[in-house]
């Protein structure tokens, strides 16, 4: 063991008291102060006096490893589900799609309540889309009379809807032994009423009823179009008019858009498709699921339009993924000295 000082201002021991060798090594003061500054620097990015100096090369080739690493972030997931589900590969890809239903805000309740669905159970009434509407939203604590907000109740009630919904979970929670998971584990408050479970629930049991929702058929070969149409789902009548229970809205078919499912494409079937192809040892999959990515169109968000007024523009999906993941795996931790940017940042000798 060496230990690596910039001064060796005392002895050092390890555990069993023998004294360890030391290295003294001098770190020029203007990385020190420039180490510094990006530990202090309140904006985002910390580098941001110099990143838009950067070549082509060192961005890209940072981009590169960067969509990587986030990639197989979102694979390691795949895998402890995999095993948590005993690999049975078809429930993995209910349940990775079932979370990306909740767009972000109600992403840990959708899969928490995917675990909590009984899929052979569910598939004896494929058939019959009232049914699995039925399943889905009574497995999500929502068929029950208290989830139902009191200014919402009686009119809830009394158009029908709710109550035959409720009738026939009751008949098929007594089927196949059924426990719902607690309603408060669902986000409203600030959440945009096309995200309502309610409205995504209803969705994913339109897409469940389809031929296409199986693993072959979502991880099947096909142009970014032709994904995107698998995808492709709408309401039950009943929701063309309602967010909530009891609650009329403008009638409209209340589809997933087209970013949503460039969303649920780029976190559900482009991860889904590297972690299988890699399972079965079958790279075509793996670099078909990178082409796919790299034909998606780049996200919009904060992230990215911060890193655009700095000169780093995304081309594609890989690249604000990218951006994404350097921003909360480095830049929020601050862990600099492991960015690509952060050490031509601490080499430059001046900053504008």
């Amino acid at each position: 063991m060496l230990h690596v000082v910039s001064e060796a201002d005392t002895e050092v021991f390890d555990c069993n008291g023998r004294q360890l060798p030391q290295f003294v090594m001098q770190v020029p003061q203007y990385i020190e102060a420039n180490y510094d500054e990006l530990s202090r620097e309140e904006k985002f990015p910390p580098c941001w006096r110099n990143v838009g100096n950067l070549s082509d090369i060192k961005i890209n080739s940072w981009l590169s490893k960067l969509h990587i690493e986030r990639l197989e972030a979102k694979v390691s997931r795949i895998y402890d589900c995999l095993h948590r589900c005993n690999n049975d590969w078809e429930r993995v890809c209910f349940i990775t799609i079932a979370r990306n239903f909740g767009f972000g805000v109600n992403g840990e309740a959708f899969e928490e309540w995917a675990y909590n669905i009984p899929l052979n159970a569910v598939a004896k009434h494929r058939d019959n889309p009232f049914q699995v509407e039925a399943m889905f939203l009574g497995q999500a604590g929502l068929l029950d009379e208290d989830s139902l907000p009191e200014k919402y109740k009686e009119a809830a009630i009394k158009e029908g809807w709710f109550s035959k919904l409720a009738a026939e979970y009751k008949f098929l929670s007594h089927k196949f032994t059924l426990t719902p998971m607690p309603v408060e584990h669902w986000k409203l408050l600030r959440t945009r009423p096309q995200n309502f479970p309610h409205i995504r629930l209803s969705q994913l049991a339109g897409l469940y009823a389809k031929d296409t929702f199986s693993l072959a058929s979502l991880t099947a070969p096909g142009e970014l179009k032709e994904v995107r149409k698998r995808l492709e789902t709408g309401v039950s009548d009943y929701w063309r008019k309602h967010y909530l229970f009891g609650c009329e809205s403008k009638e409209s078919d209340k589809k997933p858009g087209l970013r949503s499912q460039n969303l649920l494409v780029l976190n559900s079937i482009i991860p889904l498709l590297f972690a299988y192809g890699r399972y079965r040892g079958e790279e075509s999959m793996e670099q078909r699921s990178l082409e796919l990515l790299a034909s998606l169109p780049a996200e919009d968000n904060f992230i990215t339009r911060t890193w655009q007024m700095l000169g780093i523009v995304s081309r594609s999906a890989a690249d604000s993924q990218a951006l994404v993941h350097l921003k909360t795996r480095y830049c929020d931790r601050r862990d600099c000295l492991r960015c690509s940017w952060g050490h031509e940042y601490l080499k430059t000798t001046k900053h504008l």
